[in-house]
Formats: C-alpha cells, sequence, structure tokens
C-alpha cells in the first residue's frame, strides 16, 4: 500500500520565523475561542465544523507534500495557508456569535451589494493584470479578490428578494428584477475575465429561482434564455484562449502544449494515482511542475495523485457532510430569508467543488476554480468561513427552529 509512505520530516524543514508566526496565529484562534460566549457554543453545528478540518487538512498536507519538489514552494505555501486557516476561524466563530438579524433590512444589503459592485468596476479601471485577468485589489502586500465576496453578497441580496416576494414568484417580473440583481455582478467578473466566477454566479441565481418555486412555463423561458444567451457570449464576447479551452475540452490533444495541456496533465495525475495514491511527497505532475497551478486550480488533482481512489472517496465524503449540514441548518430555520440563504450557500458550495473536480477530471472545460476548503489561497477561504458563520448566526439568534417547535 504505497499510499502511506512519508518523506523523512524534521523541524529543519520549517524556517523558524515561520514556524513562530503560525503557531502564534494558531495561539490566537485560542484565545479568541475561550473569550467568546460560552453559552452560544452548543448552539453551533459542531458536527459541520469538524466535518471541514479534513477539508483543510488535506489542503494542508497536500501543499507540504509540494515542498519536495526542486521548487521547494511548499513550504510557502503551506505555512501561508495556515495562517489564512487561522484568520478564517477567527472570522467564522466571530460572525456566529454576532447579531446578524439587521441583514434582514433590504438597506444595508443594498448598499453593501453596490459597494462590492463597485470594486468589481474599480478593477477594471485600476487593477493589474496577473495571469491574463484583473482579478485582485492590492494594498501593499494585502491583495483581495472582490469576485470571491460578491457571490455571498449575492446569495444574501437574493435571498432577502425572494423572503418577501415568494407568494408573488409567479409574477414573472420578479424573475426579471432578480436575474438584474445576478447580471450586474455576473457581467462585472466575466469582463476581468473570470468566467469560472461568472458561471457559478448565474448557477447561484438559478438555484435560488427554483427554490423559490418558479412555474415550469417560466422555467423553459429561462433555459431558452441561456441558450441564447451562451451563444451569443461564444459569438461575441468569448476571447480566443477560452474558445481554445472549449475547443481543447472535446479533444486536448489538439493542442497538447497549448490549449490541451493542462487538461492532459491532470488526467495523468489522477490516473497515476491508481487506488492508493503514490505517497504523500511522490505526486511526480506536481513536484516536477508538470501540473500547473498546482496549489489552487488544480490540487484536486494533485492530491488525487498522492492519495489515490480512496483518498479521493474520503473528500467527497466529508464535503458532502458539510453540505449536507448546510442543508439541515437551513432546514431548521423559522423564516424564508434564512432558508433560502442556506439554499445558496450549498449551491456556492457544490458549484464550486463540481466545477473544480469537473475540469480536473476533463469532464468541463478550465475555468479556474478553487476547491473549497482545500486550494490555497484566503479570498476564497475567507469568504467560505464568512458564509458559514452567516449560517450559524442566523441559526444562533433565530427565536426558535423548526426542531424546537
Amino acid at each position: 500500500m504505497t499510499w502511506i509512505k512519508f518523506p523523512t520530516l524534521s523541524l529543519v524543514d520549517f524556517e523558524a520565523p515561520t514556524l513562530r508566526r503560525g503557531i502564534f496565529y494558531i495561539r490566537l484562534v485560542g484565545v479568541i475561542l475561550l473569550v467568546l460566549m460560552p453559552a452560544n457554543f452548543k448552539k453551533l453545528d459542531w458536527v459541520l465544523f469538524l466535518s471541514i478540518m479534513p477539508l483543510l487538512a488535506a489542503g494542508l498536507i497536500s501543499m507540504k507534500s509540494f515542498d519536495f519538489s526542486p521548487q521547494g514552494a511548499g513550504d510557502y505555501f503551506f505555512w501561508r495557508q495556515l495562517i489564512w486557516i487561522g484568520l478564517g476561524l477567527i472570522l467564522f466563530f466571530g460572525i456566529s456569535f454576532a447579531d446578524l438579524r439587521w441583514l434582514r433590512f433590504a438597506l444595508p444589503l443594498i448598499l453593501i451589494y453596490f459597494a462590492v459592485n463597485l470594486m468589481l468596476a474599480a478593477l477594471l479601471i485600476f487593477g493589474q493584470e496577473t495571469k491574463g485577468a484583473v482579478s485582485w485589489l492590492k494594498f501593499g502586500a494585502f491583495s483581495f479578490e472582490p469576485s470571491e465576496l460578491v457571490k455571498i453578497i449575492l446569495i444574501l441580496i437574493l435571498a432577502k428578494y425572494f423572503s418577501r416576494r415568494h407568494i408573488e414568484i409567479a409574477n414573472f417580473k420578479h424573475i426579471i428584477v432578480s436575474g438584474l440583481y445576478a447580471f450586474l455582478p455576473a457581467a462585472l467578473v466575466f469582463l476581468q475575465p473570470d468566467l469560472g466566477s461568472a458561471i457559478v454566479i448565474s448557477a447561484l441565481w438559478f438555484a435560488m429561482i427554483m427554490a423559490s418555486g418558479i412555474s415550469k412555463k417560466h422555467f423553459f423561458i429561462l433555459v431558452l434564455a441561456a441558450i441564447l444567451l451562451a451563444s451569443l457570449l461564444w459569438f461575441s464576447f468569448l476571447e480566443p484562449y477560452q474558445r481554445s479551452r472549449i475547443y481543447s475540452f472535446f479533444n486536448p490533444y489538439l493542442d497538447p502544449l497549448g490549449a490541451g495541456y493542462h487538461t492532459i496533465q491532470a488526467k495523468i495525475a489522477i490516473g497515476s494515482g491508481g487506488l492508493y495514491g503514490r505517497g504523500i511527497g511522490f505526486g511526480s505532475q506536481s513536484r516536477l511542475e508538470f501540473l500547473p497551478e498546482h496549489q489552487t486550480d488544480f490540487i484536486f488533482a494533485a492530491y488525487a495523485e498522492e492519495w489515490g481512489f480512496l483518498g479521493v472517496t474520503f473528500l467527497f465524503i466529508f464535503f458532502a457532510l458539510v453540505v449536507w449540514r448546510v442543508a439541515r441548518t437551513g432546514s431548521l430555520l423559522n423564516d424564508n430569508f434564512g432558508r433560502l440563504y442556506a439554499v445558496g450557500l450549498g449551491a456556492l458550495l457544490v458549484a464550486q467543488f463540481l466545477i473544480h473536480v469537473g475540469m480536473n477530471i476533463g469532464f468541463l472545460p478550465i475555468t479556474g476554480l478553487p476547491l473549497p476548503f482545500v486550494s490555497y489561497g484566503g479570498s476564497s477561504l475567507l469568504v467560505f468561513f464568512l458564509g458559514l458563520g452567516i449560517l450559524m448566526s442566523l441559526k444562533i439568534n433565530s427565536p426558535f427552529s423548526a426542531g424546537e417547535r
């Protein structure tokens, strides 16, 4: 069973200053937990929280294994991701125990919604291009990706909109108005260009429309509109490299060193993992840098190569637990706003997970989306912790739940 092989590790492998910083942040999280309200701890969904831990651990172990590559990049990713996890936990518990009932009012949400969209618009004017896209706002050494935050804000504003109009959803104008809420950030993100996030935003809107109970007639109208919009995007708006990615999706060997390279290398990595994996630190595709962006967009392939089919099954089980607990929490809330928010959050998790895995296995075109709680990156991780913290806050501050009734 080769999957249990580990390269030799020692404290010498870790830089002393980085190690001290990591320990400091871990201790800081512990202090924050100790001073929080003990009475509310039992109201948290600890099954949900504990289900996230193996996903975080899988990402950290994969990143540390990159340290054994000739470039030795794993130490860089490992410790910085550990710091982001510490900050994410602080954010999660801080938001969970905060009273966020003001989110049920429209005006604050509208202001936040337009503020985030203003950041997306500012990116197109003042942002600096990185790897072919303008996706990051930079403040000195700090950088942030507004397209991640806008997903949570959109879920909140759509939950608020539909919670007040669920009886009137048969009126098609509400579908149009809600579609405009989703269209603005989707268009701004698409222009960066970030096709993957634009698709996720569209999927969020569609999922929440379905949860609100639209008629079959309106459903088929939306499907027809989606086909027409996809045709318009293909012929008028998609960049040549985006079209080539879709062409290479059907046959990556048409351009094995160009558009099809990522797909081919990801398939090689996943296939070489077999049943048990090649062992932690023995993934040749990531160690030898054949697999591009193996810490973010292709971390699933890097993980599958080292852990194999059994490790991938482990990843799927715990992710399914997270989504199940989100859905269960939403079903116990006593108001439509909380329930619709849970629907949107669950749709966000599922959409990003399926798109990431789908593009890694060659089932979907390459779009460049992180794997929730596993991929390296602060913006995505903090936003997912923020989303779960909001859900826990709605649960804790709910006057009573369906189960308690």
